[in-house]
């Protein structure tokens, strides 16, 4: 019932005519069962045979037409409810995304998802074989072993005439396999690069409508395609079951001596029981995780939604900003050490164009949730932020958010730029200077490769922020990476230029060589702002 219901949910109308084609292939096929118990025992005449043949044409294509109905409509849902729970994560808060971890969200997105797939395409069959069963059941007699070994060979040519159309529909559900390990790594893209893309909208709906949307769509088309060839290798194969059945029937009893009832009851017996019940037994396990897959589904899919935000970008962004302002700004969450709540603030700042800012203190001092809230990842749980005179709400944190650029301590890298920048010799002048020419490349907008050494990729993630050209810029202990080369070209060359092209950099940061060089410190202690002294220059 739960995927029946799943189902109606897309097209109601259609899952009912394809159930009800379904259960009709049954019944034509059960008829079929009565009309040859009938013929063997009565005889044959030429209506028997009409009818024989009308019955078989109404089983075999209401078969086909079933099958492919719900196939389609199948493969549509999973694609719907994949790109449905996909934006669900994209508009979910951070803080809900990490309370639920990465595990239980690619379980749901890859494993559930896959469950219910498989559970929906044999819904055709699980109708057509419940009708054949409950019609065969009443037809079982004594067999002969000589009946048994000619249908043995023609169910061995039977298998033998199928591997064509089994060829086709494996090599397309191999394309399918192909494509679906492209699905798995934008999925993984999706959670571990959650921070991002919501960060900046052009990049989220590139990374949408160009990565995760097109391999799903070609994972669904090749496997449409390959089981579409299989449900035509299933109908083929009982069209030659049949005519072994009409040879038996009108041809076989001529050439030896059979007992009718005998005859009838192995043709129905094994063409009509066995099958069906072997089926029905295997699908069991199937159908059953599909219930487990679909709870899932749905529990995800309520507290997803119960963390919605809104995705509204109403006015442009404040390129010319006068002040950043964090009024009595709380946050708390709980340690993983120990069951006592953490609490950062309440935080008073104010950041203003041009500078650069550096928050130092210890391990666990708060400095990485700071961040978080100042860039409207995590909204204060009291307090206020407020850009220029906008005060910041659910209701505008989306727009506010797109006015950073961030590199996390636990970034992750995109394999391309996902329409951040098209100046191209920009980007190029900046592999140069971050010395990863001789070994990435940009073609159409792609990285060559993203297989670098932790520091590598973290410059190549630099690059990528800066070209986002956003009005503030965030670093979470970029450099620790960094060989001193490039820990002083950071400090003393890439975080000037911000600040000269009216740039907001705030810098976490250990490197205390390094201080002079901001013209702020901001230090924090088990999450309270100890001090904010500025070095260079008093507002």
């Amino acid at each position: 019932m739960k995927l029946f219901l799943f189902l109606l949910q897309g097209s109601w109308w259609l899952v009912l005519l394809a159930v009800a084609t379904g259960f009709l292939s049954g019944g034509a096929s059960a008829g079929l069962i009565a009309l040859i118990s009938r013929a063997l025992v009565e005889g044959v005449t030429p209506i028997v045979i009409l009818t024989f043949i009308g019955l078989a044409m109404v089983a075999l294509g209401t078969s086909v037409v079933s099958q492919v109905m719900l196939i389609r409509l199948s493969q549509q849902a999973v694609l719907d409810l994949r790109l449905h729970l996909s934006r669900q994560i994209l508009r979910a808060e951070l803080g809900h995304l990490e309370q639920l971890g990465t595990p239980r969200l690619l379980a749901t997105l890859t494993e559930d998802v896959q469950a219910v797939a498989q559970a929906v395409f044999a819904i055709p069959f699980l109708c057509i074989d419940a009708a054949i069963v409950l019609g065969s059941l009443v037809y079982i007699t004594w067999l002969s072993w000589r009946v048994f070994l000619l249908v043995f060979v023609l169910t061995t040519i039977a298998i033998a005439s199928c591997q064509f159309l089994t060829h086709l529909g494996s090599q397309y559900l191999a394309k399918a396999r192909e494509k679906q390990d492209d699905l798995f790594q934008d999925f993984q893209g999706l959670t571990a690069g959650i921070k991002e893309l919501k960060l900046n909208h052009r990049k989220q709906q590139f990374f949408f409508q160009h990565y995760l949307m097109d391999h799903a769509q070609a994972f669904r088309r090749y496997t449409t395609i390959g089981l579409t060839y299989f449900a035509n290798t299933s109908s083929l194969g009982k069209f030659i079951f049949f005519f072994a059945i009409g040879f038996v029937l009108f041809s076989l009893p001529k050439l030896l001596t059979l007992n009718p009832q005998t005859l009838s009851g192995y043709v129905l017996v094994f063409t009509y029981l066995m099958l069906p019940m072997e089926h029905l037994i295997s699908n069991l396990p199937t159908f059953s995780r599909a219930g487990v897959a679909l709870d899932k589904i749905t529990a995800l899919g309520l507290s997803l939604r119960d963390a919605g935000e809104s995705q509204t970008l109403d006015q442009p962004l404040h390129t010319h900003w006068q002040q950043l302002v964090l009024q009595n700004v709380v946050h708390q969450y709980h340690s993983q050490a120990d069951d006592r709540a953490f609490q950062v603030g309440p935080v008073n700042l104010t950041f203003f164009p041009g500078e650069i800012v550096m928050i130092i203190g210890g391990n666990g001092s708060g400095k990485s949730t700071l961040a978080k809230l100042i860039t409207g990842l995590y909204p204060p749980q009291s307090g206020q932020i407020i850009l220029d005179e906008t005060p910041i709400d659910a209701s505008n944190r989306y727009w506010y958010r797109q006015h950073f650029a961030v590199v996390f301590s636990d970034f992750y890298l995109f394999d391309s730029l996902l329409g951040v920048s098209d100046d191209l010799e920009l980007a190029q002048q900046l592999l140069k200077k971050l010395q990863l020419d001789h070994k990435v490349r940009i073609e159409n907008g792609r990285f060559s490769t993203i297989a670098l050494s932790q520091g590598q990729r973290k410059r190549l993630a630099l690059l990528v922020a800066y070209l986002e050209n956003r009005p503030i810029y965030v670093f979470d202990e970029w450099a620790a990476d960094q060989d001193p080369h490039f820990k002083d070209f950071f400090y003393r060359e890439f975080l000037p230029q911000l600040r000269a092209e009216g740039k907001t950099a705030v810098v976490i940061s250990h490197d205390d060589h390094y201080f002079h060089t901001a013209d702020r410190l901001i230090k924090l202690n088990y999450g309270q702002v100890e001090y904010d002294k500025y070095l260079k220059r008093m507002r």
